[in-house]
């Protein structure tokens, strides 16, 4: 469609997916494995969303983490298998999703911040009726929205059955392309822009989030 953003156009990735990211892919570190998401495929049923923007959380070495002090009933998760979804509630409105990554007992995910929906627009369209496309998936909370991420799908395998899985871009995507930066909305130490440039994202993107500095509050943003 003329006036549509192309993706291939800046060399990101391909039509069609590439090969599904298994558990090892995961079972890494999580700087490793957030900026390697940048240009993957995240499938949730009908709908498909290509990731322009992610945030690294390092559990309980990350002052900016849930999982900051321990385990609890809700970030128990985050301590398992990498490849399983955290999902949580914020601002008493929304739902967020994140990939665990690393070893099991040492809390670490990635917070999926933004996209571009590449499959499954009408369904897309349903879930996001009057909302301009290019604000469909632009931010952790719309693009939980938009997959139909809630509560529910915390847990949920993402290397398993489970009907959500992540595939490789279709084409490698360069690394000069890859933007980082502090995250968006912590605050405290885990807000240090100098000792946490841990946000990622594809440079010259439509569909990623525009910064914003955290503000006084209770709950923190990210995984």
């Amino acid at each position: 469609m003329a006036g549509q953003h192309d993706p291939t156009a800046q060399g990101l990735t391909a039509p069609g997916p590439g090969p599904r990211l298994g558990r090892s892919f995961f079972a890494e570190d999580v700087l490793d494995v957030a900026p390697a998401l940048l240009g993957s495929l995240l499938t949730v049923g009908p709908v498909t969303v290509r990731l322009t923007e992610v945030e690294a959380y390092a559990g309980e070495s990350d002052p900016g983490s849930h999982a900051f002090r321990g385990p609890t009933p809700r970030t128990q998760v985050m301590f398992g298998r990498a490849g399983h979804l955290y999902v949580y509630f914020t601002y008493g409105m929304h739902w967020c999703a994140n990939v665990v990554t690393g070893t099991e007992g040492h809390a670490s995910a990635v917070l999926l911040r933004a996209g571009e929906v590449v499959g499954g627009e009408e369904v897309a369209a349903g879930r996001r009726a009057g909302i301009a496309r290019r604000d469909w998936t632009r931010g952790p909370a719309r693009l939980a929205t938009t997959l139909g991420l809630r509560g529910e799908h915390s847990g949920a395998d993402a290397c398993g059955d489970s009907g959500i899985a992540f595939h490789a871009p279709g084409t490698h995507v360069p690394a000069s392309r890859i933007r980082t930066g502090p995250r968006v909305g912590v605050s405290g130490a885990g807000g240090d822009a100098a000792a946490y440039p841990w946000r990622f994202w594809l440079a010259d993107e439509p569909s990623v989030s525009v910064y914003r500095a955290a503000k006084p509050r209770s709950r923190r943003p990210g995984a």
